[in-house]
């Protein structure tokens, strides 16, 4: 039996083809007409039909280069089922290098969205309508915030079922139980039954070369899990660490942070993971670790007030493995020679 071919925004991709599709999203205020971009690859054989976003927050663009280099797989040529590639979800942000939309709201706060609100929610309306409904599952490609880096992690709701299965196929060493936050992507995911899955790698407005290849292999080994792509030939993957809790180490006082510890370190409970000073020097705060964990995020920005958020720890039963495997991941990415694509620097 023939596969029907796969409609999308007006176009029919027929199976075993592919092709870039804009999907009319309003016009610009100069009557530029507004277009989010998509790229359809429609196996020949059925399966699932998996929508890998990025960039839904604006200034959000390792997401955009892991989608570049995962339209460039050969094993795509053998897909089953339908890859729906969206590299840049909120175009308005992206172009002002902004994570937010020009009225300033977050449209990964906007879903299910409506027909006639807000800006945000008329886009997050269309998303919803024309390109998540047609999904069976999501993986959502995140970064860190402005001046923050996220260590390569896998978020999910764990006490759901079907975006635990996802989220353990992507085969990422750090996995962090995120419960469901309204108005997110995740959320709309689920009221239509799609499995979702978030994945955090890196900083806003920066490329990070390891945040870009672990989350191509993320998205390549969930492909395979779901049949979509044939399997690798390599060594079972071990299972993730699920982080118990995580929480952020803030400023005691203004000043001038210097770090002592990177992405991935160990922390003890006391241990100094920075000191704040002031120029002179003459009012100093140890930042310590409240409690022993692994560091899956900090600040990249010195220059702190009181309060603020300066590193970001897992909670674990016991740190030391997921330390220890969280290096074995990274030099694996680090010395794979299968890439196509030169190391970006």
């Amino acid at each position: 039996m023939v596969r029907a071919a796969f409609e999308i925004a007006g176009r029919t991709i027929v199976p075993g083809g592919r092709g870039t599709v804009d999907l009319p999203a309003g016009h610009l205020y100069t009557h530029t007409p507004l277009t989010i971009p998509l790229h359809v690859v429609h196996g020949r054989r059925d399966g699932p039909c998996l929508v890998v976003s990025a960039a839904v927050h604006g200034d959000e663009i390792n997401g955009v280069e892991i989608i570049r280099r995962l339209l460039r797989e050969k094993a795509l040529g053998r897909l089953a089922g339908t890859l729906v590639a969206v590299p840049i979800v909120n175009v308005l942000g992206f172009t002002a290098r902004s994570r937010y939309l020009p009225d300033r709201r977050d449209l990964n706060r906007c879903f299910p969205g409506s027909d006639t609100g807000s800006m945000g929610a008329r886009l997050a309306r269309l998303f919803r309508k024309q390109v998540l409904q047609k999904a069976s599952h999501l993986i959502d490609l995140h970064t860190g915030a402005v001046h923050r880096d996220n260590l390569p992690q896998i978020r999910a709701d764990l006490d759901h079922g079907g975006d635990e299965i996802l989220a353990r196929a992507c085969g990422l060493p750090v996995m962090i139980h995120s419960p469901i936050i309204e108005g997110s992507l995740r959320e709309a995911a689920r009221e239509l039954g799609v499995a979702a899955v978030t994945y955090e790698g890196g900083e806003a407005l920066r490329f990070d070369e390891g945040a870009i290849r672990a989350g191509l292999r993320g998205v390549l080994r969930a492909m395979r899990a779901l049949g979509m792509l044939p399997a690798s030939r390599g060594r079972p993957q071990p299972e993730p660490f699920i982080a118990d809790a995580t929480r952020w180490v803030r400023a005691g006082q203004d000043g001038i942070l210097r770090a002592a510890v990177a992405l991935g370190d160990r922390a003890e409970t006391g241990q100094p993971l920075g000191w704040v000073s002031d120029p002179f020097g003459e009012r100093t705060s140890v930042v310590e670790a409240p409690e022993a964990g692994l560091v899956i995020g900090r600040t990249n920005l010195p220059l702190v007030h009181q309060g603020e958020a300066l590193f970001h720890l897992a909670r674990y039963e016991r740190v030391g493995p997921v330390v220890r495997q969280v290096e074995r991941f990274s030099q694996e990415l680090e010395n794979h020679q299968g890439w196509e694509e030169p190391p970006i620097v």
